[in-house]
């Protein structure tokens, strides 16, 4: 999720706590209230779900084999030379895109890839990585320009505002402040049993399809082969694949978490999958899986790295109110920017040692936005028209990840 998102989430927060009558009255009883429930939310553990951390370890999604890794993790080393996380190319360089999170902001990665396809320059990908809103972006990405109408109608026709629907005022109580119905039929719509098989042909033509989402049990990252999970052949493989891909989208709080079921040992039980961005705002593949990437040759190809972050790098101006949630949504933005700025460094590092070519696209201006809109319209038609605009003039992407420190206003849309 972008700064922008998550300032107005807050304010989703705000109005969803603040509506009943007795909560305006005393600020006594919102306190007690959210006590509540967070002692309630600590006091529950069904057999149902993991009983404990070497379980949730070692669990595996029955019936299609090695479709996740987790970031940072030992068993990485093993998928180095399994079949499904080989990159194969018949050109002399591997391709990457990686695509952020970033809410509404995810109109700006649209329009820089129809922008991009209109110079007639824009690669085919030999993997595509998608967190959060990046994640609803990513498989059309990795299909290719001839989905390029269908981004751009998800992204500037009205149709993300139908997700903001909350669920009733005492949301706080239940797993989330959202519905959950509009962001899932949302997905539904979008990943047709057309759109998987697609999926399913590139992954066997050797590309890779990667989705990052949060378990919040475990509080680790884990990465998933979309390609695989498609080329799986299993009959729920389009529901796995959907879920993952809400999962990833899913702010916590704000939409309830997907429950996947996994399987240790024998014993069944329910994964609790949420936002990626809670781990990383990125995910950046040559970090995470380097080996199972790069070695199926014996002479490494040239690599280019091109990631588009729905987010702005900049520091944005703008006067936070002296208020508790109001200062929360604030910093924890401001905690978001700083991770991505983070990851940006720590990938130029990697790109300079390993010679890789290193591009980065983000929101340069600050474009004015409503708080309590977070998913606007004219919002994003505005931040969708920076990014084909900078894509056809060629100012799209930076070769080092600059990040200003100089403020600036909000331009007018």
């Amino acid at each position: 999720m972008s700064s922008v998102a998550h300032d107005a989430l807050f304010q989703i927060y705000s109005r969803a706590l603040v509506v009943p009558f007795v909560i305006r009255r005393s600020m006594r009883t919102l306190k007690f209230l959210l006590f509540a429930a967070l002692v309630l939310s600590g006091c529950t553990h069904t057999p149902d779900r993991a009983f404990d951390a070497v379980e949730a370890d070692n669990a595996l999604i029955a019936g299609y084999g090695e479709i996740r890794a987790f970031r940072y993790s030992p068993r990485n080393e093993a998928l180095a030379k399994h079949r499904d996380w080989m990159v194969k190319t018949q050109s002399d360089y591997k391709n990457i895109l990686m695509i952020s999170g970033g809410g509404g902001s995810g109109a700006f990665g649209v329009g820089a890839l129809a922008g991009w396809t209109a110079t007639k320059t824009r690669p085919s990908f030999d993997v595509v990585t998608g967190v959060s809103t990046g994640a609803l972006i990513a498989p059309y990405a990795f299909l290719g320009p001839a989905y390029d109408e269908t981004l751009v109608h998800l992204f500037t026709g009205g149709v993300a505002q139908e997700l903001v629907a909350v669920n009733g005022p005492f949301g706080v109580f239940g797993s989330s402040l959202l519905e959950p119905g509009p962001l899932k039929r949302h997905v539904d719509r979008s990943i047709t049993p057309k759109v998987l098989n697609q999926v399913a042909v590139e992954h066997r033509n050797g590309r890779r399809l990667l989705v990052l989402t949060t378990n919040l049990d475990t509080q680790r990252g884990v990465i998933w082969n979309m390609g695989a999970i498609a080329a799986s052949g299993n009959p729920d493989a389009l529901e796995l694949f959907r879920d993952v891909i809400v999962a990833s989208a899913s702010v916590p709080g704000v939409f309830p978490p997907v429950m996947i079921r996994a399987t240790s040992n024998g014993r069944q039980f329910q994964e609790l999958h949420s936002d990626g961005g809670s781990t990383s705002q990125i995910l950046t593949s040559p970090l995470l899986v380097e080996n199972a990437l790069f070695s199926e040759e014996t002479v490494p190809k040239k690599v280019n790295l091109y990631v588009i972050v729905n987010n702005a790098l900049i520091p944005e101006f703008n006067l936070t109110p002296n208020r508790t949630v109001s200062s929360l949504g604030r910093a924890y933005s401001t905690f978001l920017k700083s991770q991505a700025q983070s990851e940006l460094t720590a990938l130029y590092n990697h790109a300079r040692r390993t010679g890789a070519n290193f591009n980065v696209a983000s929101i340069d201006v600050q474009i004015p936005y409503s708080m309590l809109n977070p998913l606007d319209k004219n919002y994003m038609q505005a931040v969708y028209s920076l990014g084909y605009e900078q894509a056809t003039s060629g100012r799209l992407w930076k070769d080092t990840p600059i990040f200003p420190l100089k403020l600036l206003q909000p331009v007018s849309q």
